[in-house]
């Protein structure tokens, strides 16, 4: 089957052919039709598997030929978790929506926020934001969500996790009672399925991959190694495989940026990304990474939804996450769409109960290696595992480390980040406004 089969209409189809897709995903296969019948919807696929284009093709279908929006409003919300994720789903809106007369823009924190006022004032058929930045203009009546037909909740679960829960029901107090209503995500929690009971309307549901999977072309295999080893762990691997672009994962903001400086200093090209970066140095670094300008991007779980990078061959967890299903946002960011990826963990003891629970999670045992020069101590006791907020008990607990609750690690991660809620002073956003 192809685009054309699916019911777009020719404007959609042209820009779906410039951007080079000629068959669709089986995401795309289930959720086009169902959001072109106007029904809610809730939506789990493997990340990587195109729930962009998912949501956003029926979306601007749907939109186009309406009434256009009056000033300050919008017609069709995305939410999002993140900077990155949200400045990509708005490249998606206005690549696939450029035969459209429809206008599009981007809200999120981090910068001055006037170009964005700017924007919304002549009214929009798509917004695409994350909730604090819209919770704030909202609150200084720049932007009117009484009118809105479409809310999409893309990565949900993420939402959900990062502390957002209150800032949605928020802004849901303020739109319209009658609306579609769609949630996308990478993975069916029960927290996902308890906020689809309340917010959709007999919505139809779609999940193309098992809960909790992972990418079957990822090439997962753990290196057991010492605390103390780990960076050199890591520099001996991408030097011995001439490893060009990684994505590595660390557990702190600290930590990401002492670790990219010392990969610099072995001459390993390396930026950190994390919420305390201003935005101006997190898309520089992306930008480098994705043209292969930079060869080590070390991140903080805030970009293990936001970045989308074609073709990533290497993800590294320099230390697990705390919560087992980061492990699999983490990972996906390489085998996406059909190509093959590696995904490497470095395992000190700490760490041996946070592993039990990413295997009891995804279901499989993952092979251990032991890299010669790097064995690790037989007799090494488990510390504590520092997580930004001093310390706490690690992966030895009987909960396998994850006895803490996913909303207080979230609300730490929010606190000092860029999709933190900060107080106004403090705050401000922009990007451009693109015609979708």
């Amino acid at each position: 089957m192809t685009f054309s089969d699916l019911g777009l209409r020719a404007e959609l189809l042209r820009a779906v052919e410039a951007q080079g897709y000629t068959t669709p995903t089986p995401i795309q296969l289930k959720a086009i039709p169902a959001v072109l019948q106007g029904g809610d919807l809730l939506a789990s696929a493997q990340t990587g598997t195109g729930k962009t284009a998912g949501f956003t093709l029926p979306m601007l279908q749907r939109l186009a030929g309406g009434p256009r929006p009056a000033k300050h409003q919008v017609r069709a919300l995305v939410l999002t978790p993140t900077r990155e994720l949200a400045a990509q789903v708005g490249e998606s809106v206005a690549d696939y929506g450029r035969h459209l007369t429809l206008k599009s823009h981007v809200i999120f924190g981090g910068v001055g926020q006037q170009p964005q006022v700017d924007a919304i004032r002549g009214g929009l058929d798509v917004l695409v934001a994350t909730p604090g930045r819209l919770l704030d203009l909202h609150q200084q009546k720049h932007v009117d969500l009484s009118k809105v037909e479409i809310l999409v909740l893309d990565e949900a679960d993420r939402m959900l996790d990062m502390g957002f829960i209150h800032d949605i029901k928020k802004i849901l107090r303020v739109l319209p009672e009658k609306r579609q209503n769609l949630l996308f995500s990478a993975t069916f929690s029960n927290e996902i399925q308890a906020l689809a009971g309340k917010l959709l309307d007999d919505p139809a549901m779609i999940e193309v991959a098992r809960r909790n999977t992972t990418a079957e072309l990822v090439d997962q295999a753990i290196y057991r190694v010492d605390r103390e080893k780990k960076r050199e762990l890591l520099a001996h691997l991408i030097t011995q495989h001439d490893w060009q672009q990684v994505l590595v994962f660390t557990r702190t903001k600290h930590g990401a940026n002492r670790l990219a400086e010392q990969l610099s200093k072995q001459d390993i090209p390396a930026m950190a990304i994390h919420g305390n970066k201003s935005q101006s140095a997190r898309t520089k670094a992306l930008a480098a990474f994705k043209t292969g300008d930079l060869q080590v991007l070390v991140a903080t779980d805030i970009a293990a939804r936001g970045l989308d990078i074609e073709e990533l061959p290497h993800v590294v967890n320099f230390e697990l996450p705390n919560v087992a299903e980061d492990y699999v946002h983490r990972i996906g960011r390489t085998g996406r769409a059909g190509s093959e990826g590696k995904a490497v963990s470095l395992v000190c003891v700490d760490e041996h109960g946070l592993l039990k629970g990413i295997e009891r999670l995804i279901k499989r045992d993952l092979e251990k290696r032991i890299e010669p020069g790097f064995e690790p101590d037989p007799n090494a006791k488990p510390e504590p595992i520092e997580n930004g907020r001093g310390k706490r008990s690690g992966g030895g607990g009987r909960n396998g480390g994850q006895g803490q609750r996913r909303q207080g690690q979230a609300a730490g991660q929010r606190r000092g980040g860029d999709e933190a809620r900060a107080p106004r002073r403090r705050r401000g956003g922009g990007s451009g406004s693109r015609q979708a």
